[in-house]
Protein backbone atom coordinates (compact mmCIF):
# COMPACT_ATOMS: atom_id res chain seq x y z
CA UNK A 1 0.00 0.00 0.00
CA UNK A 2 2.41 2.75 -0.94
CA UNK A 3 0.27 5.95 -0.94
CA UNK A 4 3.58 8.22 -1.93
CA UNK A 5 3.63 7.56 -5.52
CA UNK A 6 3.50 10.44 -8.81
CA UNK A 7 0.32 8.47 -9.98
CA UNK A 8 -3.34 10.66 -10.85
CA UNK A 9 -5.26 10.68 -8.18
CA UNK A 10 -3.07 11.12 -5.49
CA UNK A 11 -4.55 14.87 -4.83
CA UNK A 12 -6.46 13.16 -2.15
CA UNK A 13 -2.84 12.23 -0.42
CA UNK A 14 -2.09 15.68 -0.77
CA UNK A 15 -4.79 17.52 0.48
CA UNK A 16 -4.81 14.99 3.49
CA UNK A 17 -0.97 15.91 4.00
CA UNK A 18 -2.00 19.76 3.93
CA UNK A 19 -4.75 19.40 6.40
CA UNK A 20 -2.13 17.73 9.01
CA UNK A 21 0.08 20.31 8.44
CA UNK A 22 -2.55 22.99 9.65
CA UNK A 23 -3.47 21.78 12.94
CA UNK A 24 -3.34 23.78 16.05
CA UNK A 25 0.21 24.05 17.51
CA UNK A 26 1.07 21.58 20.50
CA UNK A 27 -1.38 19.08 18.45
CA UNK A 28 0.83 15.91 18.40
CA UNK A 29 0.13 12.75 16.29
CA UNK A 30 1.45 10.63 18.18
CA UNK A 31 4.12 9.04 16.08
CA UNK A 32 6.33 12.12 15.84
CA UNK A 33 6.11 12.15 11.98
CA UNK A 34 4.97 14.68 10.20
CA UNK A 35 2.00 12.81 7.27
CA UNK A 36 -0.52 12.81 10.09
CA UNK A 37 -0.35 9.27 11.12
CA UNK A 38 -0.99 8.15 14.80
CA UNK A 39 -2.94 8.60 17.05
CA UNK A 40 -5.71 11.16 17.81
CA UNK A 41 -6.36 11.20 21.25
CA UNK A 42 -6.31 13.78 23.37
CA UNK A 43 -2.75 14.51 24.97
CA UNK A 44 -4.26 13.49 28.23
CA UNK A 45 -5.00 10.55 27.60
CA UNK A 46 -1.51 9.64 25.68
CA UNK A 47 0.44 10.64 28.44
CA UNK A 48 -1.10 7.78 30.26
CA UNK A 49 -0.07 4.55 28.95
CA UNK A 50 -3.25 2.81 30.70
CA UNK A 51 -5.56 5.33 30.06
CA UNK A 52 -4.65 5.12 26.63
CA UNK A 53 -4.52 1.21 25.67
CA UNK A 54 -7.96 1.84 27.28
CA UNK A 55 -9.17 4.38 25.01
CA UNK A 56 -7.60 2.37 21.87
CA UNK A 57 -9.65 -0.44 22.89
CA UNK A 58 -13.32 1.51 23.06
CA UNK A 59 -12.33 2.97 19.81
CA UNK A 60 -11.35 -0.28 18.05
CA UNK A 61 -14.48 -1.62 19.83
CA UNK A 62 -16.73 0.52 18.58
CA UNK A 63 -15.41 0.71 15.15
CA UNK A 64 -15.85 -3.14 14.98
CA UNK A 65 -19.29 -3.05 16.01
CA UNK A 66 -19.87 -0.36 13.55
CA UNK A 67 -17.73 -2.11 10.14
CA UNK A 68 -20.08 -4.97 11.11
CA UNK A 69 -23.44 -3.55 11.12
CA UNK A 70 -22.25 -2.50 7.77
CA UNK A 71 -21.28 -6.01 6.70
CA UNK A 72 -24.72 -7.04 8.07
CA UNK A 73 -25.92 -3.92 5.65
CA UNK A 74 -24.61 -5.14 2.77
CA UNK A 75 -27.57 -7.80 1.85
CA UNK A 76 -30.04 -6.27 3.85
CA UNK A 77 -31.26 -2.73 3.01
CA UNK A 78 -29.04 0.03 4.19
CA UNK A 79 -26.28 1.83 3.37
CA UNK A 80 -23.50 -0.61 3.68
CA UNK A 81 -20.24 0.38 2.61
CA UNK A 82 -20.82 3.77 3.81
CA UNK A 83 -21.09 2.45 7.18
CA UNK A 84 -18.15 0.13 6.76
CA UNK A 85 -15.97 3.14 6.11
CA UNK A 86 -17.46 4.98 8.47
CA UNK A 87 -15.90 2.43 10.82
CA UNK A 88 -12.92 2.59 9.23
CA UNK A 89 -12.92 6.42 9.91
CA UNK A 90 -13.23 5.60 13.29
CA UNK A 91 -10.45 2.76 13.59
CA UNK A 92 -8.59 5.21 11.42
CA UNK A 93 -8.34 8.16 14.37
CA UNK A 94 -6.27 5.71 16.47
CA UNK A 95 -4.73 3.01 14.50
CA UNK A 96 -2.11 3.83 12.02
CA UNK A 97 -3.10 0.67 9.64
CA UNK A 98 -6.70 2.07 9.04
CA UNK A 99 -5.53 5.66 8.14
CA UNK A 100 -3.20 3.62 5.43
CA UNK A 101 -6.26 1.84 3.95
CA UNK A 102 -8.49 4.67 3.81
CA UNK A 103 -5.53 7.25 2.19
CA UNK A 104 -5.30 3.96 0.00
CA UNK A 105 -9.21 3.84 -0.89
CA UNK A 106 -9.35 7.73 -1.55
CA UNK A 107 -6.74 7.42 -3.64
CA UNK A 108 -8.50 4.51 -5.70
CA UNK A 109 -11.88 5.80 -5.30
CA UNK A 110 -10.24 9.39 -6.91
CA UNK A 111 -8.98 7.44 -9.84
CA UNK A 112 -11.93 5.60 -10.56
CA UNK A 113 -13.69 9.16 -10.63
CA UNK A 114 -11.36 9.94 -12.72
CA UNK A 115 -11.73 7.38 -15.13
CA UNK A 116 -15.12 7.39 -15.13
CA UNK A 117 -15.34 11.44 -16.34
CA UNK A 118 -12.91 10.20 -18.90
CA UNK A 119 -15.01 11.13 -22.08
CA UNK A 120 -13.90 7.80 -24.10
CA UNK A 121 -15.14 6.12 -20.79
CA UNK A 122 -18.76 7.88 -21.03
CA UNK A 123 -19.14 7.25 -24.73
CA UNK A 124 -18.05 3.95 -24.35
CA UNK A 125 -21.04 3.53 -21.56
CA UNK A 126 -23.37 4.44 -23.23
CA UNK A 127 -22.54 2.79 -26.47
CA UNK A 128 -22.61 -0.38 -24.19
CA UNK A 129 -25.77 0.22 -22.82
CA UNK A 130 -27.96 1.21 -26.04
CA UNK A 131 -26.56 -2.18 -27.20
CA UNK A 132 -27.99 -3.64 -24.29
CA UNK A 133 -30.95 -1.93 -23.71
CA UNK A 134 -31.69 -3.09 -27.97
CA UNK A 135 -31.18 -7.00 -27.18
CA UNK A 136 -33.96 -6.34 -24.59
CA UNK A 137 -35.86 -4.85 -26.59
CA UNK A 138 -35.79 -7.27 -29.44
CA UNK A 139 -35.60 -10.11 -26.74
CA UNK A 140 -39.04 -8.56 -25.62
CA UNK A 141 -40.61 -8.46 -29.65
CA UNK A 142 -39.92 -12.05 -30.06
CA UNK A 143 -41.52 -13.35 -26.37
CA UNK A 144 -44.22 -11.02 -27.33
CA UNK A 145 -44.73 -12.35 -31.39
CA UNK A 146 -44.58 -15.79 -29.89
CA UNK A 147 -46.88 -15.83 -26.95
CA UNK A 148 -48.99 -12.65 -27.55
CA UNK A 149 -49.15 -9.93 -24.66
CA UNK A 150 -51.39 -11.58 -21.75
CA UNK A 151 -51.08 -9.78 -18.83
CA UNK A 152 -51.31 -12.46 -15.85
CA UNK A 153 -54.51 -10.80 -14.37
CA UNK A 154 -56.55 -11.49 -17.24
CA UNK A 155 -55.90 -15.43 -17.30
CA UNK A 156 -58.46 -17.09 -18.01
CA UNK A 157 -59.81 -19.75 -15.53
CA UNK A 158 -58.40 -23.10 -16.36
Amino acid sequence: MNTGSDEPGEVVVAADRARTDQREPGHNTGRGTGDGLGSRAPEFVRARRLLHLSWQVGVFVVGLAVVVAGIVMLPLPGPGWVVIFGGMAIWATEFVWAQLVLRWTKRKVTEAAQRALDPRVRRRNITLTVIGLVIVAVLVGIYVGQFGLVMPWKIKDQ
